[in-house]
């Protein structure tokens, strides 16, 4: 289900209503049941990945408690599974394809068979947000969560499960420990973020698209300043299509209560390389640096603010 459907228009309001009527016990259980709808929009039989990807990290999170001694073989096990998953579905056909390219020119007669695999929405996100979690635990940051429902909605809740921001399970599932009424303020700032997100996406990022499209097409015989355009264009539609999906996830969420990380901040504003990549996809820039520089000896982490 995409953001820009009709069936997300008739979907969204629905689950608000019901959110904020139904018992206080109940919300968690009605997110989580919307947000498996949600996702099964795409494809229902890939929310199995998504279960499966939930089960062993919230296994894995326990074990690491409970028997502290083998910590890293709990967690290299986890992560294996978690990543030879998103390894399979997202990457295997194209090293394959790699692979026999590579054998071809080196004369070799042998070509590896391979199926096209469709690739499931949203499964980088899940997946690293869910080994956040297990790294989170495994270091102490966090304690294992004990209620799987409430860790199924932390890894699949739907505002940003298809897009982002990777939200850390200190930020995130200490939200969804609490219960939220209705506040008209907040669900207005909402709306009005999920408002300049639709902007964003569908006036700007779409409407650029079409001239991008149309030159990219027939370049060859595109004039050198149609070529120019087409690229400036290129540039504000990917960050607008981007940008604005995480806008309209962060508004959404707002509207249930629950804030979620800043994912863009300016980055064409940005005066340097490394600047830019500071505020360009600011939830899996610092998910590297957290989850895989800083524990590899690239320096020192520095908590991450959410806004």
């Amino acid at each position: 289900m995409l953001f820009n459907s009709y069936q997300f228009m008739f979907f969204f309001p629905v689950v608000v209503l019901l959110y904020f009527c139904v018992p206080q016990k109940a919300k968690n259980h009605l997110l989580l049941v919307a947000s498996y709808i949600f996702y099964m929009g795409w494809n229902p039989k890939y929310a199995l990945l998504l279960l499966a990807c939930t089960s062993v990290t919230f296994a894995a999170a326990l074990l690491l408690e409970r028997h502290s001694g083998h910590k890293k073989v709990f967690v290299c096990i986890s992560v294996v599974l978690v990543m030879g998953l998103l390894f399979y579905f997202k990457y295997l056909s194209f090293s394959v394809r790699f692979a026999n390219s590579v054998l071809a020119r080196l004369g070799i007669a042998l070509k590896i068979p391979r199926n096209d695999i469709v690739l499931p929405v949203g499964i980088s996100f899940f997946s690293f947000q869910a080994i956040g979690y297990l790294v989170d635990v495994y270091r102490g940051d966090v304690k294992a969560e004990r209620g799987f429902l409430r860790y199924a909605l932390f890894v699949s809740f739907f505002p940003q499960l298809v897009a982002g921001p990777i939200e850390r399970s200190r930020n995130l599932i200490s939200q969804l420990s609490k219960t939220y009424s209705f506040d008209f303020c907040r669900a207005k700032d909402g709306l009005f973020t999920m408002l300049w997100g639709y902007l964003l996406k569908m006036v700007i990022a779409d409407r650029a698209a079409v001239f991008v499209d149309a030159v990219y097409g027939s370049w060859r015989t595109c004039a050198g300043s149609q070529l120019a355009v087409a690229t400036l264009l290129f540039a504000l539609q990917i960050y607008c299509d981007f940008a604005g999906y995480s806008l309209i996830a962060q508004g959404a969420a707002k509207v249930l209560g629950i804030r979620l990380m800043r994912n863009f901040d300016s980055p064409y504003l940005s005066c340097s390389v490394h600047e830019f990549w500071r505020r360009w996809h600011i939830s899996l820039s610092t998910w590297f640096r957290d989850y895989l520089y800083i524990p590899l000896g690239g320096g020192i982490a520095v908590p991450q603010k959410n806004g």
